[in-house]
């Protein structure tokens, strides 16, 4: 079976193990190879890499971007990984595995810059690009060829060089049939894979893997299959699409058709964002009201903002909460109409606070916003109370003092320790 050098692109005969032109070992092979267009594409380590890469001197040094040691990890590079630390792992458990490891705070805008440099060279292989995060997205490269002169394989490998080369930090592609296949191959040779996976192989590939493989499927959903003595893929697949439709409906023609590696979904270019939200890690737990008040203003006017540059309104707000021990509490709360504004945000959260801040002690607060629509639908004027619109009104002066001034500018009261 022959297959390519992912350096060179050159042709590698069966049996090579390394290509004659470069001495490359990176040799990618597979019987479906160029046969197959559907791509998940993820950046390795993203934010460590990007911090790899604009400072030389941590190249080959453990690194961690989180917050302090109140935090979580953000991600780690792999130098890390081999430590034991993990994404979300909180700071102090990364630490004490990781003594040594430098910590860098995040900075989202840098990360998104980057991102979006990634993103635009996807976007010169195919229109066909569906992002799932800052660092991650499917591509469908189908009928493609011909543009570029080679298959969709020869293709991504080339765009993984570029990347490189003109960005400066590594990804993995996964190649499949389908989405789901394509996302579980992308995990299988990091950093810098090229792993594929394709029709006639997935189904026993997948027979001995957990049921939590499946996306959708997490740790409730496989304590509830594993008491009906489904634990594996391979379970499922004996079991057969009409008896797990028999079982559990629609969910189970879904669940037998995965479990096959058959997935229908098409790579849509156009994701439509669910909901905008913003949180906080504090640096020590918190648990009176006032502390906590004054940061869900502050985590009400980061959403304003993100909604406002989105040009989107939402209608439910949820308040976030996690505990000293790790639980995780949320309440909702729908209101009349969609809102974009900081001040109708805050005012349907807080009471949701107040009847949570009953001693418990807090380490994460946070505030999201669903149900969301076009900003031209936001704050309809209200001809009885008036109030609103005056609301609306000054948020629209603060905002374009922020934007010519800077985001200390105006700062509202509510952020100062009383007495200060």
């Amino acid at each position: 079976m022959s297959g390519f050098c992912r350096d060179c692109l050159s042709d590698v005969p069966d049996g090579a193990r390394r290509c004659a032109g470069c001495g490359s070992p990176r040799v990618v092979r597979h019987p479906e190879l160029h046969n197959l267009a559907i791509a998940h594409v993820d950046c390795d380590a993203f934010y460590a890499a990007i911090e790899k890469r604009d400072d030389p001197s941590l190249r080959d040094v453990p690194l961690i971007v989180g917050g302090g040691r109140r935090g979580v990890v953000s991600t780690c590079c792999y130098i890390a990984r081999t430590y034991g630390v993990r994404s979300a792992m909180p700071m102090f458990q990364a630490l004490s595995l990781c003594p040594d490891a430098v910590v860098r705070r995040p900075d989202m805008k840098k990360y998104a810059a980057v991102g979006r440099e990634v993103r635009a060279l996807m976007r010169d292989l195919t229109p066909l690009v569906e992002p799932l995060s800052i660092d991650e997205a499917f591509m469908d490269l189908s009928g493609t060829e011909r543009i570029h002169g080679a298959s969709p394989a020869r293709t991504l490998a080339a765009f993984a060089t570029r990347v490189e080369r003109d960005i400066g930090i590594g990804v993995s592609i996964g190649l499949a049939p389908n989405k789901f296949l394509a996302k579980i191959a992308s995990d299988l040779d990091k950093p810098r894979g090229f792993a594929v996976l394709g029709r006639a192989d997935a189904a026993a590939f997948l027979a001995p893997k957990p049921i939590t493989f499946i996306w959708g499927v997490g740790k409730a959903s496989a304590e509830r299959f594993a008491r009906d003595g489904i634990r594996t893929i391979g379970d499922l697949q004996n079991l057969g699409e009409t008896e797990l439709m028999r079982r559990y409906g629609n969910e189970g023609r879904r669940l037998a058709r995965l479990a096959h590696g058959i997935d229908q979904r098409a790579v849509s270019p156009e994701r439509e964002t669910k909901s905008v939200s913003s949180e906080t890690t504090f640096e020590r737990d918190l648990a009176l009201f006032r502390p906590l008040e004054q940061c869900l203003w502050q985590q009400c006017e980061e959403v304003s903002r993100r909604l406002k540059t989105k040009e989107l309104a939402g209608s439910t707000v949820t308040l976030k909460l996690k505990t000293a021990d790790f639980r995780l509490r949320t309440r909702a709360r729908s209101l009349e109409s969609p809102t974009q504004l900081a001040a109708r945000l805050f005012e349907a959260a807080r009471p949701l606070l107040q009847r949570e801040a009953d001693g418990t002690r807090y380490r994460l607060l946070g505030v999201g916003v669903s149900s969301l629509v076009a900003a031209d639908q936001a704050d309809p004027a209200d001809l009885v109370d008036g109030r609103g619109r005056r609301t609306a009104a000054a948020e629209q002066a603060m905002d374009r003092l922020r934007n010519r001034f800077g985001a200390a500018a105006v700062i509202k009261g509510i952020v100062f320790d009383e007495g200060s």
